[in-house]
């Protein structure tokens, strides 16, 4: 992972979960071994056990497990995740091969934008099973969808389940026929009206952070990357929307995009299968065609 705002958020998180040692790599090492440092500094304090270690270089990370993929450009106001297509296109290629050489056995979780192409990028260039490259996406904007209607209720987020598909950010599908709240239909509770604006606002949720912060959103993935993590690390076998290479389910075929999957050990054991409403089908379907211009765009950028 790289060392900014997203590498060192999930470095911090992954290191207070104390099972695993990590490597933190980012071409400006200074940065890379200062931020390990500082984290290693608050272990005695925070109660955790493993070591981060800072390199400039990919040789620590011989025989790893698991890499995270945070390494990129970052967004500033006023672009959209597309914006950043070529030039991150080009970083994760380089990363992922550096990585997939040094641990051909490791499972790649990918959080840089735009994340459904960045994950076709990183499938190409590993060379690995479909079950071991993900994208963190479902994960998030499920999140920021249910803190938006734990806050409308004013009820604890832990009460609001909801389910979001599709390509990641402006292009996420709300399965609002799944939402709920404490087992309540989300839809007896809030006006349709009313969820639409919520729903829109949460679609904006990425762009919303970095017009008010003007740096890319670090701590909501951070903590959808550790959702992750803890599932496949500790086998848990559970079901979260990630970006998952779709051969058939839903009706998609040969593209990323966010689906519900059962993660455990093996990294996406299963991509599960719901029976959704028609209307959420076709969303689904139609934001899965966007994915596939948007990495179709890519390519043919590439091939200039």
């Amino acid at each position: 992972m790289g060392a900014g705002s997203v590498g060192t958020s999930c470095a911090r998180r992954l290191a207070e979960r104390d099972y695993a040692d990590i490597v933190l790599v980012d071409p400006l090492e200074r940065l890379a071994r200062g931020k390990a440092l500082d984290i290693n500094h608050s272990a005695a304090i925070a109660n955790y056990e493993p070591r981060v270690t800072g390199s400039g270089n990919y040789e620590q990370t011989a025989g790893s497990d698991l890499c995270v993929i945070a390494a990129g450009l970052a967004r500033r106001p006023g672009m959209g995740r597309d914006d950043l297509l070529a030039g991150n296109a080009e970083i994760v290629e380089s990363v992922t091969e550096r990585l997939a050489e040094r641990s051909p056995d490791a499972i790649l979780i990918v959080v840089t934008n735009p994340l459904d192409a960045m994950c076709h990028v990183a499938l190409d260039a590993s060379g690995f099973t479909r079950q071991r490259v993900i994208g963190v996406s479902g994960v998030v904007d499920s999140a920021r969808l249910r803190s938006m209607i734990a806050a409308e209720l004013e009820v604890s987020v832990r009460d609001v389940t909801a389910l979001v598909v599709g390509g990641h950010g402006e292009l996420m599908v709300p399965l609002l026929s799944f939402a709920s709240v404490a087992g309540v239909p989300v839809g007896e509770r809030i006006d349709a009206g009313r969820l639409d604006e919520i729903v829109e606002r949460a679609r904006q949720g990425g762009s919303e952070v970095v017009e008010l912060t003007e740096a890319s959103p670090s701590i909501a993935p951070s903590a959808g990357v550790v959702e992750l993590v803890d599932a496949i690390v500790r086998g848990q076998n559970r079901l979260l929307p990630c970006a998952a290479l779709c051969q058939g389910e839903y009706g998609i075929r040969d593209v990323f995009v966010g689906v519900p999957c059962r993660l455990g050990a093996d990294g996406i054991e299963e991509i599960v299968e719901f029976e959704l409403a028609e209307d959420e089908l076709s969303a689904l379907q139609a934001s899965a065609d966007s994915v596939r211009e948007v990495v179709a765009a890519m390519t043919k950028q590439r091939n200039r």
